[in-house]
């Protein structure tokens, strides 16, 4: 016996802002408008655009395209070096925004928002409605210059396929009488959770095409994904909410936190990653007191930069801006700790075992990472108290940082890089506003 039809309703609306940090820039600057424009982590041709404006995907610039390959595609491109805490100001006024018009619920990312309707907003003319409100309200109370399309569907996972589906400014509405046979036109790769690494290994079963996924029975794709993820996605892509509407598992725990930087070409070598690191380090440490968590464990990561005949007798991986790389990593583990000159001894024992040699004299990445975070509740206080007052001191540093700016009181060490390492683009967070800084 089959199972009766859904009735035809929308349960989420998914909000994916077109172009995001390219049109915020646009928006910022009004004379920028029409025009192409990428924005990038640095001023390098070396590394990528993180953001490329209509315009310019018009002409085949995208997130990746190498920035002197952007220049060679349109000599005219403006290039922006991205603006963290403007994006994130925008990101909360849009929000602002949407919830004129309709409650957000999730906000998976800096530039998604999710509604859930209820009662009658579930009625399709009802969310379309809604849907073109939020339009017309971002429209209006955040930038003429924003644009997003927006997903209609039975469940988040369908909303967010139904959100790529026109852009820019689209609304596309999956009802479940439509499914599946109105996603069977899609690539595997529009599904979310399928990169390039899972589409090779679909391809190597036999997977080639939506409509042969979407020809397996509920067993087929549970065998497709060995694991619970295929029986939840054979539901989710024919309409139905299975508990878990294609959300994110979490724990409700965070497990760590850090900062991560490509190097400028000024700052590759051992003195520049060097301060760059601390910096970060400094960064991740006012984060973690603000956060109100201690750590315990130190995560160091580098990637060096390799010529052509390094690359050839040396495993090597090539980076988003094209440059092959040797990466090495280290952890160090210490008591539970907050306080930035603790946290800054351990980073100067695992720097003192980085590689050495003429294969190692060119870093252009660095990464510090606080793991096994322990909330400040939890931890359990030493017998003896520190005698040299370090927590005492990052707690006057932070009040300061906060009120100034984050780099007004620092240690010595990162000096040379107290201007670079900006805090980047959060992708899949919204960044926290620490006094008169975003985070």
């Amino acid at each position: 016996m089959s199972a009766p039809a859904q009735p035809d309703r929308f349960h989420f609306l998914h909000i994916d802002l077109n172009s995001f940090f390219a049109s915020v820039e646009q928006q910022l600057h009004p004379e920028y408008r029409g025009r192409p424009l990428a924005v990038v982590p640095t001023m390098a041709d070396t590394t990528s655009c993180i953001a490329a404006s209509y315009e310019a995907k018009a002409l085949g610039i995208r997130t990746g395209t190498q920035v002197g390959e952007a220049k060679r595609i349109c000599p005219d491109i403006i290039l922006i070096a991205g603006n963290h805490a403007e994006y994130a100001k925008y990101s909360h006024e849009i929000a602002k925004a949407v919830e004129l018009a309709c409650p957000v619920s999730h906000t998976p990312s800096i530039d998604e928002m999710v509604c859930e309707l209820i009662g009658r907003e579930q009625e399709p003319p009802r969310a379309r409605k809604i849907a073109l409100e939020i339009k017309q309200s971002i429209y209006k109370n955040a930038g003429e210059a924003l644009r997003c399309s927006i997903g209609m569907a039975p469940n988040r996972y369908l909303a967010k396929i139904a959100s790529d589906m026109q852009k820019p400014d689209g609304l596309i509405g999956l009802l479940p009488s439509q499914l599946p046979r109105a996603i069977a036109h899609l690539d595997l790769r529009d599904l979310p959770g399928v990169g390039a690494r899972t589409e090779v290994r679909l391809n190597a079963k036999g997977i080639t095409t939506m409509e042969q996924l979407l020809a397996l029975d509920r067993n087929g794709m549970h065998k497709l994904w060995d694991s619970v993820w295929g029986d939840r996605l054979y539901h989710w892509l024919r309409g139905a909410d299975s508990g878990d509407d294609g959300a994110p598992v979490s724990s409700g725990i965070q497990k760590s936190l850090g900062h991560s930087h490509v190097l400028g070409p000024e700052h590759r070598s051992h003195e520049g990653s060097w301060a760059v690191a601390h910096k970060l380090l400094h960064k991740a440490a006012m984060r973690l007191r603000m956060e109100k968590f201690y750590t315990n464990s130190l995560t160091v990561t580098i990637r060096f930069a390799l010529t052509k005949e390094q690359t050839e007798r040396i495993k090597s991986k090539r980076h988003t801006s094209g440059i092959n790389h040797s990466g090495w990593a280290m952890e160090a583990r210490f008591r539970e700790c907050q306080d930035t000159l603790t946290l800054l001894e351990a980073l100067r024992g695992v720097w003192a075992q980085r590689p050495q040699g003429p294969d190692f004299t060119k870093p252009f990445f660095v990464g510090v990472t606080l793991r096994n975070l322990i909330p400040e509740d939890e931890h359990q206080p030493e017998l003896f108290a520190d005698p040299n007052n370090r927590a005492d001191l990052s707690t006057t540093m932070d009040k300061l940082n906060l009120k100034y700016g984050h780099t007004t009181l620092h240690f010595a060490g990162m000096l040379p890089a107290r201007e670079s390492a900006p805090t980047r683009i959060a992708f899949t967070q919204i960044p926290v506003q620490y006094g008169v800084d975003y985070m």
